[in-house]
């Protein structure tokens, strides 16, 4: 059978339904609807944020191991998934969704903020104008350093069907998110069609081409970062390294070998031993 985006994103996979049957759902104030949250396990929270097109399914292979003694906390970021459009497309009004969020959720504890590619500049900016929420910051192969960008454009799927369809959208995931044809699966073409339908947020205008870089010096907790060792669009860690360090010389910075730039997703196990030893350093 000849099939379509429509037929593809039609077919939430049965991991992704399985791990949303087991969250607990919540919404919290944003712009003139709700922000949408996932959260799992108990314990000291950590706040997880997605990139650019994306929606919680960003963390679906370190969910469970991070919930194991974590209150996990992962967003869908305003104007992306399941939540309602920010007041205001800035910063300020994301970061004031989330603060709220945070709070409503948690209530005056500090969490940890753990933000990928997109979802790191607006934790970056979170933990800068609402320091009470942040206990520490992790970066996680994020844009808005004004290092050069590397990845490759996303090519048209309009009219392919059937294995044209997907040898395009396998194309399109290794050539931004994911380094290696092995580890593109039925979930990372999911998420690549259904989430990017939702998104209504321009990513790269609240991202391009420093305003990360911009906002950590006001930035109050710890910073650390992991990094893809193959990143495509954010290449080079140790260029990405010291454009952070040059405003955080105190950061600590993780490298996890052979990972694209999707890094949790296509290394998974190395991903979480990287951020469990940053989330348990002083």
């Amino acid at each position: 059978m000849t099939f379509g985006p429509a037929h593809i994103a039609a077919r939430i996979p049965d991991e992704i339904v399985e791990m949303e049957a087991r969250a607990r759902r919540v919404k919290t104030p944003c712009g003139d609807g709700a922000m949408v949250w996932r959260l799992w396990g108990e314990g000291d929270p950590l706040v997880l944020t997605h990139g650019a097109g994306g929606g919680w399914q960003h963390w679906l292979r370190n969910i469970d191991f991070l919930a194991r003694n974590r209150l996990v906390m992962a967003a869908d970021l305003p104007g992306c998934g399941d939540s309602a459009s920010p007041a205001s497309h800035d910063h300020r009004a994301i970061s004031a969704a989330l603060a709220e969020g945070i709070r409503q959720i948690v209530g005056d504890r500090k969490a940890d903020l753990v933000g990928f590619s997109f979802g790191g500049v607006c934790l970056g900016h979170l933990a800068a104008y609402h320091p009470e929420v942040a206990r520490r910051l992790v970066l996680v192969d994020t844009g808005g350093l004004d290092t050069p960008y590397g990845g490759d454009s996303i090519a048209s799927i309009r009219g392919l069907t059937g294995e044209d369809l997907m040898e395009r959208l396998t194309l399109n995931l290794t050539g931004m998110m994911l380094r290696h044809r092995a580890t593109v699966d039925e979930s990372a073409i999911w998420q690549l069609l259904a989430n990017g339908k939702k998104t209504r947020v321009d990513a790269g205008a609240l991202v391009i081409p420093d305003q990360l870089l911009k906002i950590l010096p006001q930035v109050q907790c710890p910073v650390n970062a992991i990094w893809g060792e193959l990143d495509g669009p954010h290449p080079n860690p140790s260029l990405q390294e010291a454009a952070i360090r040059s405003v955080r010389p105190d950061i600590r910075f993780r490298v996890v070998p052979d990972a694209g730039h999707w890094v949790m997703y296509e290394r998974p196990d190395a991903f979480n031993r990287a951020l469990e030893e940053l989330l348990a350093s002083a």
